[in-house]
């Protein structure tokens, strides 16, 4: 029998705030592509490399992510033994530096040390990448270390992965210290706040933690361990993103529509499940052109459509442009609108505001249910 684990996704760290969208939900319920959500990335990861019970750490506005995963079953967990648990930290306010990954841990301590499988993969719930877990699993048990951390070796470090942890290795693959990217060097190995451990280890960490600082994260204890316990890097290679500002998960979500990056994201043997919702496929008129985007169904398409992302619903009049721009579900741009390099909303109107344009560096970003 092949060792087990089962798996914990957590909610991003509190110094990661993504202008705008952040304000109605948490990264982990962002729309990604139209018809998936963020969070559906870690989850399928787990349920594909046979992680069939997962615990969802919840830490601030739960509606959106409760709603999302539900009882878990869109997202194939065998429902004999497997089940997803979503677990809530009682925690004061959602921007407290108290509000650690550590406090949601050491709440639910007691259900973790239940759990029957002898270890642990942690992943977070605002990256988006493929990994079978299993091959990160034997790596870990076969190399003897205490921890492994899954890394991504960048090369554009100083303009992205802007508050995410780096890693410095040793010759070895062993791991010296984790340390804030700054963006002051273009090559890093960004951390990709994934973790492979024993039970009993994660257990110690946690309590650790507890006891050295009431603020200490995960990441921070993981640091200060480095010199005693053994600490291995585990490279991971294909899609990378992290959504940690709306640039990046502007610029992650265009990157996509190319198809060759996408095709290595989205493969026929590693479905990525997500809650369907039937309606009706979109309708495009006469007046309509669309060119290398992605449109979700149940849209009324009148106007233009370039490289730009459509979620459900949607609803583009004649005349419309549509440019480089993350349109959110139930959105509705009315006739003879410019749209270009711009994240609108759910259920924004745009009716008067004949130009909206962003840059392709800061894109604008339009409120929820905001009419302009």
């Amino acid at each position: 029998m092949a060792p087990k684990a089962f798996g914990i996704v957590s909610s991003a760290d509190n110094s990661i705030h993504v202008e705008g969208l952040h304000d109605y939900r948490p990264i982990g319920s962002f729309s990604f592509l139209g018809r998936f959500r963020v969070i559906d990335f870690p989850i399928s990861n787990m349920s594909n490399s046979d992680i069939n019970r997962i615990q969802v750490y919840v830490r601030s506005r739960p509606r959106s992510i409760a709603e999302h995963v539900g009882s878990g079953r869109h997202y194939n967990i065998n429902s004999k033994r497997g089940k997803i648990q979503l677990l809530f930290s009682e925690n004061s306010s959602s921007r407290s530096i108290y509000n650690t990954d550590i406090s949601a841990f050491l709440e639910n301590i007691d259900i973790i040390q239940r759990m029957h499988q002898d270890y642990v993969i942690i992943a977070p719930s605002y990256m988006v990448y493929k990994q079978d877990y299993r091959q990160l699993l034997d790596s870990h048990i076969e190399s003897g270390a205490d921890v492994t951390l899954l890394y991504h070796k960048v090369d554009n470090a100083r303009e992205y992965f802007r508050g995410c942890n780096t890693i410095n290795m040793n010759k070895q693959k062993g791991v010296d210290s984790l340390e804030k990217n700054l963006g002051t060097a273009k090559e890093k190995n960004v951390f990709m706040d994934t973790y492979c451990m024993s039970k009993n280890v994660f257990v110690n960490l946690i309590k650790a933690a507890a006891w050295e600082s009431s603020i200490y994260t995960l990441a921070d204890i993981v640091n200060i361990k480095c010199k005693d316990l053994d600490i291995r890097g585990y490279q991971h290679r294909g899609y990378f993103a992290a959504l940690t500002s709306l640039n990046d998960y502007y610029n992650a979500s265009l990157e996509l529509l190319d198809y060759n990056i996408a095709s290595d994201l989205f493969r026929a043997e590693w479905p990525i499940y997500t809650r369907t919702t039937d309606s009706c496929p979109t309708k495009y008129l006469d007046t309509s052109k669309v060119t290398n985007s992605f449109v979700s169904n149940g849209c009324v398409i009148e106007g233009t459509i370039e490289n730009s992302i459509i979620g459900r619903g949607v609803t583009i009049k004649k005349g419309a442009v549509i440019k480089n721009s993350i349109i959110m579900a139930y959105a509705q741009v009315e006739e003879g609108i410019r749209v270009e390099n711009a994240v609108v909303d759910k259920w924004a109107k745009i009716i008067h505001a004949k130009n909206i344009r962003g840059e392709s560096d800061s894109p604008q970003y339009i409120r929820r249910m905001d009419t302009l």
